[in-house]
């Protein structure tokens, strides 16, 4: 099962399984102990993070710029989906709205792995 309701900042849950951060640098305030994973790799391109911050792109496109940015990731993505049949992973980054977040995105990506 993939989470990706929680923030990096919500408090580390039981039922969260593995807490995988999926942002390209590491947030502040943020220690170590909170994270049991940081894939780096599959957190969204800085230029294109600062374009959706400042509503300079739409969520449509932020969303196409986001899963091209996957191609070439899909061992780690397969990856993903075992660990997801083996248990609960919970995707994490700052962003608190977990639908116009990446991590959506990235949940139905590795989702289309298992298939």
């Amino acid at each position: 099962m993939i989470k990706i309701e929680k923030s990096v900042y919500d408090k580390p849950e039981p039922s969260d399984g593995k807490r995988i951060l999926v942002m390209k640098f590491w947030p502040r305030g943020i220690s170590k102990d909170k994270v049991d994973l940081w894939m780096k790799d599959l957190g969204t391109d800085k230029e294109l993070i600062k374009k959706w911050k400042k509503g300079k792109v739409p969520w449509d496109k932020f969303a196409a710029e986001y899963r091209k940015s996957l191609k070439g990731k899909e061992e780690l993505l397969r990856n993903l989906a075992e660990e997801s049949k083996a248990g609960t992973i919970t995707l994490l980054c700052t962003d608190r709205d977990p639908n116009r977040c990446h991590r959506s995105l990235l949940k139905a990506a590795i989702e289309e792995q298992s298939v």
